[in-house]
């Protein structure tokens, strides 16, 4: 067994966040943004998130902006779990698809589980199911785009481990629905199902699938070795 190595570990560190360059820009940007959030009042901080957020009014007027906006601040909930989603899902998902389909992915989903959900609760407003006032509603974050990424992972599973990751991910993702029913709930259901029906991009990624069984084995059998 060899002696740790600060140096070492330094470098795969490094190697790991290199591997993943979008998922760890983005975690930085979010640090960020939290960080300023925590500096501000919190009258300001509404009136500031308000103005980046995808509600019916702002994708109405500006919704490119919004969109974008949205995606770089984290609403209700502090940066460390972000963390922690990011590097099990984002990160991996990256690694597979490479950069430019990993941001497809989330992009879909974030962009059509936006406009499905918000398009949901312009309907309830419109037949009396909802006050006009949350034409305004504040909608910001990023879990629609995690709710994609996590569904596409789908197809980085073996089977028959595929099957029982997707019916995890449905029961996990669809349960707020049918107890809920809300249009944020109904968006990250949405989100699950674009990520799934991102298959395509998936066919001709190299590497092979993932195998539960298969890698606890490894683990088991490099850990004996040391031993």
């Amino acid at each position: 067994m060899r002696p740790f190595s600060p140096r070492r570990a330094g470098r795969a560190v490094r190697d790991r966040l290199r591997s993943a360059p979008g998922t760890y820009v983005w975690l930085a940007i979010l640090l960020l943004t939290t960080i300023i959030m925590r500096l501000m009042a919190p009258d300001t901080l509404d009136a500031f998130l308000g103005a980046r957020s995808t509600n019916i009014h702002a994708l109405s007027t500006h919704p490119v902006r919004v969109l974008v906006q949205s995606a770089l601040w984290i609403d209700g909930s502090g940066w460390l779990p972000y963390a922690v989603l990011y590097t099990l899902f984002h990160a991996p998902a990256e690694r597979w698809l490479g950069t430019g389909r990993w941001l497809l992915v989330l992009g879909t989903a974030h962009v059509g589980a936006t406009y499905l959900s918000e398009g949901s609760l312009l309907w309830a407003i419109r037949h009396g199911h909802a006050p006009v006032s949350m034409v305004n509603t504040l909608d910001v974050g990023v879990s629609y785009a995690l709710a994609g990424v996590v569904a596409v992972l789908t197809y980085r599973f073996a089977r028959p481990w595929r099957y029982l990751y997707a019916a995890g991910v449905l029961a996990v993702y669809g349960a707020p629905l049918l107890t809920g029913r809300t249009f944020t709930d109904l968006g990250h259901f949405a989100s699950v199902l674009i990520g799934l029906a991102c298959f395509p991009l998936t066919r001709d990624r190299p590497g092979a699938e993932w195998n539960p069984p298969a890698a606890l084995r490894r683990t088991w059998a490099a850990v004996t070795r040391v031993r």
